[in-house]
């Protein structure tokens, strides 16, 4: 069984408090590739008012994806999915442990992951992927996540590389 894990396609990290150039340019692409998979979950970065206050907001002093906020909808047409999707996990961190104690009782072959941001949640939660199911086959479509960071985006794939986790 084929499952697709879309990190974090938000307004906030698309065109809102943290977007950047290009990752609109995704829309489509994760919409059409829905198709080609048994399932898909969804994972959404959540913060509440008092972000600014957690170890991340002291580090990434940026409010976004506050809980409530069209910054933390799904974004565009992505938003369209959200019925469809098996799960959504809500997360207030990079990865969503649910997501992997989820996957540790659903067992799946392949899982391939996309979404946003590849050096940070993205990656995060391929790693979380790979130690709930260290036999299955996990992937980053690459051509269906992105990163504001170029140079970060490519060390990030160089280390998952190095965890068996194919980038393609």
């Amino acid at each position: 069984m084929r499952l697709l894990v879309i990190a974090d396609y938000q307004v906030d990290f698309v065109d809102g408090s943290l977007g950047f150039p290009g990752a609109d340019k995704l829309e489509n692409k994760i919409c059409d590739s829905v198709k080609d998979y048994d399932a898909y979950v969804m994972t959404l970065d959540t913060h509440d008012k008092s972000y600014l206050n957690t170890v991340e907001g002291r580090y990434l002093p940026v409010e976004h994806c506050i809980s409530g906020t069209k910054g933390h909808e799904l974004y565009g047409k992505v938003k369209e999915l959200e019925k469809g999707a098996l799960k959504i996990f809500t997360k207030n961190t990079f990865p969503s442990l649910d997501l992997a104690n989820w996957l540790k009782d659903n067992p799946y072959d392949e899982i391939d992951l996309c979404g946003l941001v590849s050096n940070i949640c993205v990656i995060s939660n391929a790693i979380m992927v790979k130690s709930a199911l260290p036999n299955a086959k996990i992937r980053i479509l690459k051509d269906l996540t992105d990163s504001f960071d170029k140079v970060l985006e490519q060390k990030a794939f160089d280390v998952l590389r190095g965890l068996h986790i194919e980038v393609k």
